[in-house]
């Protein structure tokens, strides 16, 4: 076990967290528990309080974490994914959420029929008003899907949209921008003529806003610091 993952956990205090965010999170909207900086033990006190679904930013503390925590955990990668790391993380995440280029997307494909797996991802979008996050602008993501080029892959399915909010406290801005996000989701997903299936997840909001995001239609949200505290590595 690493030595970060001796740290003290509050497990009574996560679970208390969980408890209270179980009650006021809607029905059919799925929590991914955002584990990243946090030890095994942490992950742990939130699957023995019954979360099952976490989210990780880095490929190498997810591959370590894995293999000391409950096979049925579904994790997700949510961080920049670097092109380098993608033949590592193929096969050990339920949902790629981070699939911020064409170019991320083609290798995930070939790295997935080399593995014999099918990759579940969702599609970054970036409508925030910092240039430094990622993901596809929203024409961007209409042209990829209006001339078909997902027809082309063999082994990934597009399960849906991921996207983050301005960092600021300009609560109209954050509104308007999953509002930007929600409406590119369901131009997709509505488009008859796509033939999409199991086109379904639309991921955004965060400890501060996810009440915001799911008023705009998120049904996955990734909540951390209001589970686990603040990052503890």
């Amino acid at each position: 076990m690493a030595e970060n993952d001796n740290m003290a956990v509050d497990a009574a205090g996560i679970a208390s967290r969980l408890r209270e965010l179980d009650r006021q999170i809607p029905e059919g909207v799925r929590l991914v528990a955002v584990s990243k900086f946090h030890p095994a033990q942490a992950v742990m006190a939130a699957y023995e309080a019954g979360q099952r679904c976490f989210g990780e930013s880095r490929v190498q503390e997810l591959l370590r974490k894995e293999p000391e925590l409950p096979g049925d955990i579904k994790w997700h990668f949510i961080g920049h994914l670097q092109t380098n790391k993608v033949r590592q993380l193929v096969g050990h995440c339920d949902v790629i959420e981070s699939v911020d280029s064409e170019r991320l997307l083609d290798l995930i494909d070939r790295e997935s029929e080399r593995a014999g797996v099918v990759s579940r991802v969702l599609m970054q979008v970036h409508v925030a008003r910092e240039e430094t996050k990622f993901g596809f602008y929203p024409e961007e993501l209409l042209e990829y899907f209006r001339e078909r080029r997902f027809e082309s892959l063999k082994a990934t399915h597009i399960c849906g949209v991921m996207g983050m909010a301005s960092n600021t406290d300009d609560r109209e801005r954050v509104a308007e921008d999953f509002s930007r996000i929600a409406e590119l989701y369901r131009t997709i997903r509505e488009d008859a003529s796509l033939g999409l299936r199991g086109f379904d997840l639309l991921s955004m909001g965060m400890s501060g806003d996810w009440p915001l995001a799911v008023d705009h239609g998120a049904n996955v949200i990734r909540i951390g610091t209001a589970i686990f505290g603040e990052r503890q590595y």
